[in-house]
């Protein structure tokens, strides 16, 4: 049955009711709270057809009515508006994020906002080694014999590696190596680097081949090693918060939340536009079924290099939820472009 717009607004109501004071909600109480601009009798008529149709249901233990996961999956696609963030909000993201020195400071700082400015658990996704372009390598002289290898990527990671040379080089040799790895390397995703890595030896002179091998293997094992996606976490706390909402059941979502590869299917597997918001049952994870996901992606400009986002009972504020997110996503995408 297509609900009008009358039952749209009872809806609307008791949804915005129940996450806003945790108990079920009744027709009086609607008609008493909200302009509906109808009697508690019809009130209760759209009630009814609201529960028939599954939106809505009743506790056993009230005469209220609480939403279903179908019934929250209509407001956040029909009837939810999202939240501007307030000044005072808007000013605790940049003051909170003022000053990060580095990627791991970024992610850091990131994932605790979103905990704190949402009230939930909070993820964020490392730039993606699979998204992330090298930027820049350094080779820093600290004798005539080693060499600090620097790697910047286009996202913001540093790597720095001690390589230690077979022969003293001297500073022109150091350039010449500087600027074939750079031509060679710069722009390339670093997942695509190791067979170019493998060419590097033949592209310099033949008394420079035993120094660029050796830069080489030191590549190669920095990039190997930086294979794994990592995950940062924030605000399991909050979860104690909703534990009339789990049931008591908090251990299977608190243990889902240890598994990385969970987190990454959920927070990782991000499309470049929009805010994922998965609610309940649709989630493919079993022990997360009695939560709601919003994510999104993150990055430099239009480039998805990560993803960010929150889980907490479904029971959430959904409008302010997503315009957290995306706040907090596309201030981190600016620092990101800067860097």
């Amino acid at each position: 049955m297509a609900l009008d717009d009358r039952k749209l607004d009872v809806l609307r109501a008791i949804v915005e009711d129940y996450v806003a004071t945790q108990e079920p909600v009744g027709s009086k109480a609607l008609v008493e709270r909200h302009n509906l601009r109808v009697s508690p009798a019809t009130v209760r008529n759209d009630m009814a057809v609201l529960e028939e149709e599954g939106y809505i249901r009743q506790p056993h233990t009230s005469a209220g009515r609480v939403p279903t996961d179908r019934g929250y999956r209509l407001f956040v696609d029909r009837l939810s508006r999202v939240k501007p963030l307030s000044p005072a909000e808007r000013r605790a993201i940049e003051r909170f994020m003022f000053g990060a020195v580095d990627l791991d400071d970024v992610v850091h700082r990131t994932v605790r906002l979103l905990a704190q400015l949402t009230r939930q658990v909070a993820i964020v996704q490392y730039p993606s080694l699979s998204r992330s372009r090298v930027r820049h390598l350094e080779l820093v002289p600290l004798s005539t014999t080693r060499l600090m290898l620097v790697m910047i990527a286009d996202t913001g990671r540093v790597d720095q590696r001690l390589v230690e040379l077979p022969d003293t080089l001297g500073a022109d040799d150091v350039a010449d190596l500087r600027r074939t790895i750079n031509e060679k390397l710069n722009g390339s995703l670093l997942t695509d680097t190791p067979p170019l890595v493998e060419q590097l030896r033949d592209e310099v002179p033949r008394l420079l081949r035993p120094a660029m091998t050796a830069l080489s293997t030191v590549l190669l094992e920095t990039l190997v090693e930086r294979k794994e996606e990592r995950i940062a976490l924030a605000g399991t706390a909050n979860l104690a918060r909703g534990l009339v909402d789990f049931q008591g059941a908090l251990r299977p979502i608190l243990e889902a939340l240890e598994e990385e590869v969970v987190l990454l299917k959920l927070f990782g597997e991000v499309e470049p536009s929009g805010t994922r918001v998965l609610i309940g049952d649709e989630n493919e994870i079993e022990d997360l079924r009695g939560t709601s996901v919003v994510s999104t992606g993150y990055g430099p400009g239009t480039i998805v290099v990560g993803g960010m986002g929150v889980l907490g009972p479904t029971r959430m504020d959904y409008p302010g939820t997503i315009a957290a997110v995306r706040a907090v996503a596309r201030y981190v995408g600016d620092l990101l472009a800067q860097s």
